[in-house]
């Protein structure tokens, strides 16, 4: 299988933490869908293999109007599609926009909550409310989009434990197909990271996260939920296809402005300047790894799943090479090797950055 990303860099406004390429000018929308349509139909010959799933993220592409994104959809083989997903905001969803997005093929959903406390949500310039949250998951839910994937922050300024405990408290009491937790994250270049360099904020205390960490995958376990990679969990069966693919090697198609791609072998990627990827169209880079490169590229990746590593992917130098790195860590619990897959635990999943820095290749 394979897959197809596109990216849509438009938002309302930007979130204090956000690094990802996006801007609130809609003006260019049209252009957009246009440059859209002429890079798939210059790369679709990329993927040779079946395109399975289909990704809509950004930004924010449910402010895109709907009657636009169909223009892109209609280019694309949708007869084989398994997994359709379109990222979300809470206050772009309506009976209106839900039965458009179905209408285009849409069956899966992520969205943004990041909190059910609205101190919190304001603190780090979310546009919607709680109150707003819990609308939309009803309305995607009486909309007959019930493959819904949503989001929560933890380390937020402000939160302590039992808000945090609230908001994952409410959020599984929805039982949802999907769920993430991602710590915040202070980027150098975001206006969180100014603020906290200004001291205006304090990031939250490490042994406070890791507590927050560790109650979210108790509380997920308790629910039923599978953690299957660092940050997200899901019932039986409804793990992300389509995220997936970014981490066991699956090729997709990454599409618009900022956007990655890999076919199998070679990674590409195209221009972040929005004005060029309009006016071309076809800035498209092959990213010229090593191959020590492609090995950390794989190594970093699987480690984050659930899954692991398949030691029998590998030639036998490189299974030789991690096979002796590991092995300390294996040792101390840390890591483990069994039936020829390399893991690293949830007990130590906090701790995969520090872990891969000694088993990377330099």
């Amino acid at each position: 299988m394979a897959g197809i990303y596109v990216h849509i860099p438009f938002c309302h406004s930007k979130c204090i933490y956000c690094d990802f390429f996006s801007t609130p000018n809609l003006t260019t929308s049209d252009a957009l869908i246009n440059a859209l349509i002429k890079e798939y139909g210059r790369r679709s010959t990329e993927i040779n293999e079946p395109i399975k799933t289909i990704y809509f993220g950004g930004g924010t592409p449910s402010i895109i109007a709907p009657e636009r994104l169909a223009r892109v959809c209609k280019i694309f083989p949708l007869s084989n599609i398994e997994e359709f997903t379109i990222e979300v905001n809470p206050e772009d969803v309506n009976q209106v926009s839900v039965k458009a997005w179905r209408d285009i093929g849409v069956n899966r959903v992520s969205m943004g909550i990041q909190s059910f406390c609205d101190d919190e949500l304001r603190s780090i310039g979310r546009r919607h409310s709680a109150d707003d949250a819990r609308r939309a998951i009803k309305c995607l839910l009486d909309g007959g989009i019930t493959n819904i994937s949503c989001d929560l922050i933890y380390g937020l300024p402000g939160q302590g434990i039992e808000s945090w405990r609230r908001s994952l408290s409410e959020l599984l009491s929805y039982r949802l197909p999907h769920i993430s937790a991602y710590c915040l994250s202070y980027e150098p270049g975001t206006a969180l990271y100014a603020r906290m360099t200004a001291g205006k904020i304090t990031p939250t205390d490490d042994m406070i996260l890791a507590e927050m960490y560790q109650y979210f995958c108790e509380a997920a376990a308790d629910a039923g939920y599978e953690h299957y990679e660092i940050s997200n969990f899901a019932l039986p069966g409804m793990r992300s296809r389509h995220n997936s693919s970014y981490w066991n090697e699956t090729p997709y198609l990454g599409l618009g402005p900022g956007a990655h791609s890999f076919d199998g072998s070679v990674r590409r990627f195209n221009t972040n300047d929005l004005k060029t990827y309009i006016r071309t169209a076809d800035i498209t880079v092959i990213d010229e790894e090593t191959a020590d490169e492609r090995f950390n590229d794989k190594l970093i990746t699987a480690l984050r799943t659930a899954d692991g590593l398949d030691i029998n992917t590998l030639t036998s130098d490189r299974a030789n090479y991690i096979l002796k790195a590991s092995e300390p860590f294996v040792t101390n619990g840390t890591m483990t090797l069994q039936d020829s897959r390399l893991r690293i635990p949830e007990s130590s999943w906090l701790r995969t950055d520090a872990i891969l820095r000694e088993l990377i290749v330099i």
